[in-house]
């Protein structure tokens, strides 16, 4: 048998081992001391370490991160410099093109429908890179929002977010993740890009990247074998990162006289777990398991997985 078939008979063996034969529960507790997460039976200071992550600063995006560093069940950890994750990046300088460029992406995803493409604009890419379009719906989201800060009429915007509904919209969003055949053929078609040996680094984006693109995040790393709890908290870490900004766009909203009451916004500009777990409840009713959503909903086989853990882990 050839080196290449060892290495890859060897990692369909782990990746067997991560979303296989572990049951789903494992992702939340499977390392030594069944029952009891793994961050437990990790020092401290190496915990920091393994979940330290990689932000790329840029001007006119903000949050731009390499998802490379975590640490995985099967004692690897996420090569860096291959798959990054960001918001919408058509507001970049000349100085963050040039910071771009030297991430050295050979692809680009923009999970953004037509109607944000419109609005916000296409990404500024270095010279040589274009942008492969891959909308995943956002149930309407964009243009509710557009319509209901175009109407400037407070009552209409409570009538619109208020009362629970922005959570609400949201935690639909989240379902149609997994349960819309186009989104799930959407989120594949990356996730094998990234498995294949010969794609260079990818960066894949939407508006804010924080929901599309974090559900991808999440799938990603748990798809590597890191534990739950930390794909979660790559998820969450997003309203660290949008804070700042968000809170601007709020108080330019509320001083141009557009929004009387802009913190009905916040629903829909933060991430929550409640969110994420309304995307998990319906992997679990629709396919059993996570590793039921990645080969039967994402339609994945073994050989891609373990293609997957031979490229991004080591």
């Amino acid at each position: 048998m050839s080196r290449a078939r060892i290495r890859l008979a060897t990692a369909a063996a782990a990746a067997a081992l991560a979303v296989g034969t572990l049951p789903a529960s494992a992702y939340a507790a499977a390392a030594p001391g069944a029952g009891v997460s793994a961050r437990h039976h990790q020092h401290p200071q190496q915990q920091q370490q393994a979940e330290t992550i990689r932000q790329i600063p840029l001007q006119g995006a903000v949050n731009v991160r390499d998802i490379g560093g975590y640490r995985t069940w099967t004692g690897g950890r996420v090569r860096q410099g291959l798959v990054y994750r960001s918001d919408a990046l058509s507001k970049l300088t000349d100085a963050d093109v040039t910071t771009v460029s030297g991430l050295g992406l050979t692809k680009v995803v923009d999970f953004r429908i037509p109607m944000e493409l419109q609005y916000d604009g296409a990404d500024r890419l270095p010279t040589g890179l274009s942008p492969t379009s891959r909308a995943v719906s956002d149930l309407g989201l964009y243009g509710t929002l557009v319509g209901a800060i175009g109407s400037g009429d407070p009552v209409v915007q409570e009538q619109m977010l208020g009362g629970g509904r922005a959570e609400a919209y949201m935690r639909d969003i989240y379902r149609t993740f997994v349960s819309s055949p186009e989104n799930r053929a959407q989120f594949a078609a990356t996730l094998r890009e990234i498995a294949d040996g010969r794609q260079g680094p990818v960066l894949y984006h939407c508006t804010s990247g924080k929901d599309r693109t974090g559900w991808m995040s999440y799938v990603l790393l748990r798809a590597l074998a890191v534990p739950e709890d930390t794909a979660e908290r790559d998820y969450l870490a997003s309203n660290t990162f949008r804070a700042a900004y968000d809170a601007r766009v709020r108080a330019g909203l509320k001083q141009s006289g557009r929004m009387q009451n802009p913190d009905l916004l916040i629903p829909l500009q933060e991430v929550r777990q409640d969110y994420l777990d309304s995307a998990t409840a319906q992997l679990e009713a629709d396919y059993g398991s996570f590793y039921g959503y990645l080969t039967q909903g994402l339609g994945l086989d073994l050989r891609t997985l373990a293609k997957l853990q031979a490229k991004m882990v080591r």
